[in-house]
């Protein structure tokens, strides 16, 4: 039995529907991350699980049990906001401990508890240090002890790396994902962050419209887009339309291998720039390199084909031909995926 349970929840704000019929399903123990650009509903959809925006239509249902009309403080969840929402009037104990309190915890399990899941979160002794004196990691990891500390059966996280700076998230996305392997944590979370998502999750949500556009392993998401929404909010702007006939595609670049079992027929097609290589002038689609940008571990080079639109290509640190150089390019077919 999944632990969280949606069933075809709908929600909306006067004429705009936020969520539109949505079924989704999380596993005890696993760790489900929902992607979506601004407006796709993602947030609406967390909103809706804790109990803080009642659904228009349709369930939520906690370990099978509806939450229709379960008040926030009675579902057993934990929320934690991308402004973490501390109090500056307590310290770093009493803001971990607030939902303890709340639920009548005994003081002296309280501060056993505290002291427990400070140390967890990497504050060992920090509970009687002041809010204000924290760095913006040391407030997150406040926020998430805090989130904790009540052992919720599930816990939410709202943008939670949105205010940090890029190192100190990729430091904590691991940090985050041990932590919950650990302890069993079964999470909902929603960002923005691609990366950020990939990295925590074990099964990522695509939203657009309030609805799913798709769902799945984070590496069968990321290798095979379902549609071109999809693979244009992944980032991959190398699509094309084509006609596939046997083994191939034509294209405006000219004919590009397919992968083996793909209906012949038209479709839209995508080329993910691993599948772009480069060879010299003579062996493939003449290009001209209009730009470089440096990636940290390769060098992302924007194509100009002499017809068609630009490509988008990778190549390591040090083989990346200069700006203007001219180049050919070939097509490599398991790196190559038709869209819905």
């Amino acid at each position: 039995m999944a632990l969280l349970q949606l069933d075809d929840v709908t929600v909306r704000f006067g004429a705009r529907t936020a969520l539109d019929g949505v079924d989704l399903e999380v596993a005890e123990h696993e760790i489900v991350c929902v992607l979506g650009p601004s407006g796709s509903g993602k947030s609406t959809l967390l909103r809706v699980v804790a109990g803080l925006r009642r659904a228009d239509r349709g369930r939520v249902l906690l370990a099978g049990a509806d939450q229709s009309g379960v008040p926030v403080h009675r579902r057993g969840v934990g929320l934690m906001f991308q402004d973490h929402q501390l109090f500056p009037q307590h310290d770093v104990g009493g803001n971990v401990g607030f939902g303890l309190r709340m639920r009548g915890t005994g003081r002296a399990e309280r501060e056993r508890r505290v002291a427990d899941v400070l140390e967890l979160v990497g504050l060992p002794g920090a509970g009687r240090r002041a809010v204000a004196a924290l760095s913006g990691g040391e407030q997150q990891r406040v926020a998430l002890a805090r989130a904790l500390a009540p052992q919720p059966r599930l816990l939410m996280l709202d943008e939670p790396l949105g205010q940090l700076d890029r190192g100190l998230r990729e430091r904590l996305v691991v940090e985050l994902r041990d932590l919950f392997g650990r302890l069993g944590t079964t999470v909902l979370a929603v960002t923005h962050d691609q990366g950020e998502a990939f990295a925590l999750a074990d099964r990522v949500v695509v939203m657009r419209d309030g609805r799913i556009a798709q769902a799945g392993a984070p590496l069968e998401v990321w290798q095979r887009p379902a549609d071109e929404f999809v693979a244009r909010f992944l980032g991959f702007d190398n699509v094309v339309a084509a006609t596939v006939s046997g083994t191939a595609a034509d294209t405006v670049w000219g004919k590009i291998p397919v992968p083996d079992g793909t209906p012949d027929g038209e479709c839209r097609l995508l080329v993910r720039p691993a599948g772009v290589g480069l060879t010299e002038v003579s062996e493939g689609l003449r290009c001209t390199v209009e730009g470089r940008t440096f990636r940290g571990h390769h060098v992302a080079l924007r194509l100009r084909p002499s017809g068609g639109p630009p490509l988008e290509a990778a190549a390591g640190l040090r083989d990346a031909p200069e700006e203007g150089a001219e180049v050919g390019v070939v097509f490599a077919a398991e790196d190559v995926v038709v869209l819905g």
